[in-house]
């Protein structure tokens, strides 16, 4: 394990003494630590259990080539990410990136949607990991406990292993990654074993999409949507070691695992299924019922790869993305009690509980919503995991969006002599293109309720941060030298 680095003042709250930043534990974690709770952010298990299905019906049979195409796009925006660490590491990640290239106003903005994006995205997580466990235990004991039971319970659990410290609770996360994959790739083998007699290339001919490429294009965001979470290891910038380098090493690794991985699962869906689309967009999860045929009893397997999966994501979602909400909090973009950092164990609690607690109130909200509702019936879990998910996403890719802007014009500006057209200019526009193909099919009008209120919940959300952003940087003009001023790797 690298020898921790220094771990800054020890005050609770804002600056420290002599205005120094108050800052987590240096160097605590090396790559392959980052890069296993990158993928377990991403999930592979809960994500493709629960998206696969629809991107099937959407794309068709040939859907494992939108797999392949967001791969490409999502790889596009890991070089985004890897230059801007490499030449400025920070826990701010995408709020930093922006902020340094834009300016104060665009660093609170991006704070606040990135904030609020990643707090909704990871209440559908929360909602569904107290979801599957209901779905386990009804389906083997009979058992009906309330889903959200499962969910206070288990994201009670998730929050003092949180605290605990990064080391303890991303081991943990990589763990629960490792029995996620373990079966995925178990189940996916043995189903393509089972079928070998019946093996074909359909789904990789690009004639078997649905509607060409217009059903690839509108496979995309759902594809994209199952690799959310690769950009966890920026914001553990501040405590691994070497992040210069290390967090694109992550980064690139971790997107060319799951893209892998996202193919060989596809293939063995629609194989297992025998290339009949209409029977797989009937069922719920299709990767269990591949599972239930070809494993039979060890099916429940499956079951285990979901729960771990679901918690994988919990610890290393918000320990990650708690982390943007500190560093605002520490650089004065957001409230300073989000910047407090533990005397000890060098965790900023105030930030993952706070991110926890708002994330809850967002499930118990939208429950209200569905209880007074036209409807009037209580939320589904896997419901609302689509549609909150869907929300958070159009925040999150806005803030893609502009980071892929903001790469060229940073480095022309700050770095010119390091500056690469093909690197830091090509390869981010790309990208940008890349990311207006899943807003525009979010955001398109004709959507079914609640999605086609989301784009003008986005706007508005938009409108807001950036008003409340130029104010706040009008009342303390300060904020322009705070951004960025906490480099990971700094002595």
């Amino acid at each position: 394990m690298p020898v921790p680095g220094p771990v800054g003042p020890s005050s609770t709250s804002g600056p420290a003494a002599g205005g120094a930043p108050q800052r987590l534990r240096g160097g605590v974690l090396g790559m392959a630590d980052i890069a296993a709770a990158t993928m377990a952010n991403v999930g592979p298990a809960m994500s493709f259990f629960f998206g696969f299905a629809f991107l099937a019906t959407t794309a068709g049979i040939a859907s494992p080539l939108t797999i392949v195409a967001a791969g490409v796009a999502v790889a596009l925006l890991g070089n985004t990410l890897a230059e801007f660490s490499r030449a400025h590491p920070s826990a701010g990640s995408f709020t930093t990136f922006v902020g340094k290239t834009f300016g104060p106003v665009s660093a609170v903005t991006t704070a606040l949607l990135a904030g609020l994006g990643y707090i909704i995205a990871m209440a559908s997580v929360i909602a569904i990991s107290g979801g599957f466990v209901q779905i386990t235990l009804h389906h083997y004991a009979g058992v009906d406990v309330p889903w959200i039971v499962w969910t206070l319970l288990l994201t009670g659990c998730s929050v003092v292993l949180m605290l605990r410290g990064i080391v303890v609770s991303t081991k943990w996360a990589g763990y629960f990654f490792g029995v996620e994959m373990l079966v995925l790739v178990v189940v996916s083998v043995a189903a393509i074993v089972e079928h070998r007699g019946a093996l074909s290339a359909t789904p990789f001919l690009p004639g078997h999409l649905a509607h060409g490429l217009k059903g690839l294009a509108a496979g995309f965001p759902l594809a994209v949507y199952l690799f959310i979470g690769w950009e966890n290891s920026a914001a553990l910038a501040e405590e691994t070691e070497n992040p210069r380098r290390n967090v694109g090493r992550a980064v690139f690794s971790s997107v060319a695992i799951m893209t892998v991985s996202y193919i060989l699962f596809s293939y063995a869906t629609v194989t297992g299924f025998g290339y009949d689309l209409d029977r797989l967009g009937a069922s719920p999860i299709p990767f269990i019922d591949v599972a239930q045929h070809t494993l039979g009893a060890l099916a429940f397997l499956a079951y285990v790869g979901g729960l771990t999966s679901t918690l994988g994501v919990l610890i290393a979602g918000i320990n990650s993305q708690a982390r943007l909400v500190f560093n605002a909090g520490r650089e004065g973009l957001l409230p300073s009690f989000f910047g407090y950092v533990h005397p000890t164990r060098r965790t900023p609690n105030n930030a993952i509980v706070a991110f926890a607690v708002i994330a809850l109130l967002i499930i118990g909200g939208w429950g209200l919503g569905h209880l007074l509702g036209s409807g009037g019936g209580s939320m589904d879990p896997v419901v609302f995991f689509t549609e909150s998910s869907s929300l958070g996403a159009i925040l999150i890719l806005l803030v893609y969006l502009a980071s892929n802007i903001a790469l060229p014009l940073y480095y022309r500006r700050y770095r010119p002599q390091e500056f690469r057209p093909v690197r830091h200019l090509v390869l981010p526009a790309i990208g940008a293109l890349a990311i207006l193909v899943p807003l525009y099919y979010l955001a398109k009008p004709g959507q079914p309720a609640p999605y086609s209120w989301f784009p003008y919940a986005a706007l508005a959300t938009l409108l807001a941060a950036i008003g409340y952003a130029t104010l706040l940087v009008r009342r303390d003009p300060s904020l322009a030298e705070r951004v960025g001023s906490v480099v990971a790797d700094a002595e």
